[in-house]
């Protein structure tokens, strides 16, 4: 297991922008430590993956980012132990009937239904990454989940002590981990890339970089690093 961990310094807003782009700023102005976790009621700028917004009433939802000073090369690692940090905590509060996991590259799913998100940037003028997560607690747009569908006492805070415990509990190597969670492998996708391009085929595995390794159906095997997965039928 990891280390024992240092004190998260929480902050908490009742508005702003983004948390990751504050997170950035203080980070390139020097204002912030290793571990240092930003939390709002309400995002006016949210943003996900291809720039896309990131919106939900104010309150409902757990919307933070926390700052790692870690290699920028490890911006991969860290996305997934924040994502495996939400499945365990989420998984505390689940039915025995509920599937919590991962779509790669950057989803939390509930029972197949996107749960949360997550967006890691970095400077290129300050160390370390900033790692940005929100979960759909007490709200969700439609087809998505909400944690509220399995304990209706949670709360954006507490959800959010949760997946720091979840975090720090996790071992230096959580490759085995991801994988066992990563619900996209071994499943048949389509990988949307940049300029409309789709490409079919089979999730085989992800390499040490966490990109995805795919068996096109003319069984050529292609690696990608960017691109939107949809998942076309159950894992076998």
């Amino acid at each position: 297991m990891a280390a024992t961990p240092s004190i998260w310094e929480l902050r908490e807003v009742p508005q702003t922008g983004s948390t990751n782009t504050d997170l950035l700023q203080s980070a390139e102005a020097g204002e912030i430590a290793h571990r240092t976790v930003l939390r709002t009621d309400h995002q006016t700028a949210g943003r996900g993956r291809l720039d896309r917004r990131w919106d939900a009433p104010a309150g409902t939802n757990l919307l933070a980012s926390m700052y790692l000073d870690v290699a920028q090369s490890k911006a991969s690692d860290a996305m997934h132990r924040v994502g495996l940090a939400v499945v365990h905590a989420v998984t505390e509060l689940e039915s025995t009937d509920s599937t919590v996991g991962l779509k790669w590259p950057n989803d939390v799913l509930l029972h197949g239904a996107k749960l949360a998100g997550i967006l890691a940037q970095r400077s290129t003028s300050a160390p370390g990454i900033v790692v940005g997560f929100g979960v759909n607690v007490g709200w969700a747009p439609p087809g998505a989940a909400r944690v509220h569908d399995l304990d209706a006492s949670v709360t954006p805070a507490s959800l959010l002590q949760r997946v720091l415990d979840a975090f720090d509990a996790l071992p230096d190597d959580i490759s085995t981990a991801y994988r066992a969670r990563l619900q996209t492998l071994g499943r048949r996708v389509r990988v949307e890339l940049p300029g409309s391009v789709n490409v079919f085929g089979q999730a085989i595995d992800v390499d040490a970089d966490g990109r995805l390794m795919v068996r096109l159906d003319d069984g050529e095997i292609r690696v990608f690093d960017v691109g939107d997965v949809v998942h076309l039928r159950p894992a076998t």
